[in-house]
């Protein structure tokens, strides 16, 4: 039975650094025939950015999809899905056509592709269709525990990945009954993650990170950040385990 050379790859680059990157993912940005990654309108994409150490800038290569929306339509809002839909339809087309014409395509993706990543909404479409690898990687939670030097599980902590977009009540709930915690998405949802943390009795324990890994790279005790701050879509907030140490 012949045997079909992968032609899709999702690559995951780590958390910012370029020294994160791990071998095979290297190898993959090196060979590939196209350079895919997702961008606001205007600007290049973070995971773009993080390949330059490694590749530079060739037009050929580069397939750029640009985000119809990102936070201007709340994610729970009906439009947000109708605006984001068709576009994910149209670009997985498009890269199937590059694939069916002999070529390799990687998605290139901050963190680990499998983890809040968009590149998943093509793997769902193109993984029966096309011989696929994802690359994963370090990812950006694990890049802002160890960079503010905060281990976050001891012994039996048990750990809570929540997204900042759920309701505040939610948040609440969620952060309760956890003994460590990460925050991801924060940007606009910043004040209501912060209340939630408080009620939750969790605040003095959280730890906001902005750009883990990167030269922009912000670490600072929640509790002594402005309560006006402007929080960045890429930045997240842990709250380390205080568990079982011997």
């Amino acid at each position: 039975m012949t045997k079909h050379p992968i032609r899709f790859f999702g690559l995951g680059l780590g958390p910012g650094d370029p020294d994160y990157m791990t071998v095979r993912a290297r190898k993959v940005l090196e060979s590939a025939d196209r350079l895919v990654h997702f961008c606001k309108r205007g600007r290049r994409g973070n995971a773009r950015t993080i390949a330059d150490a490694v590749v530079g800038q060739n037009p050929e290569r580069e397939i750029p999809l640009v985000y119809p929306v990102t936070t201007e339509i709340p994610a729970d809002h009906p439009d947000y899905a109708a605006a984001l839909n068709p576009f994910y339809e149209e670009a997985a087309a498009r890269l199937l056509a590059e694939i069916e014409a002999g070529r390799t395509v990687a998605v290139l993706c901050e963190g680990d592709p499998f983890f809040y990543g968009s590149f998943m909404h093509l793997w769902w479409r193109l993984k029966d269709k096309v011989p696929t690898e994802v690359v994963p990687a370090v990812s950006g939670m694990s890049g802002a525990w160890t960079r503010a030097g905060a281990p976050i599980t001891w012994g039996d902590d048990v750990l809570t990945v929540v997204p900042g977009t759920l309701p505040e009540a939610e948040l609440t709930r969620r952060l309760s009954g956890t003994d460590a915690a990460v925050v991801m998405k924060l940007g606009r949802n910043l004040p209501k993650v912060r209340a939630a943390l408080a009620t939750a009795g969790l605040l003095e324990r959280a730890i906001y990170v902005e750009r883990a890994t990167m030269a922009e790279e912000k670490i600072v005790p929640l509790p002594d950040l402005p309560q006006d701050f402007d929080a960045p879509y890429f930045s997240l907030i842990i709250v380390p385990g205080q568990g079982r140490r011997v």
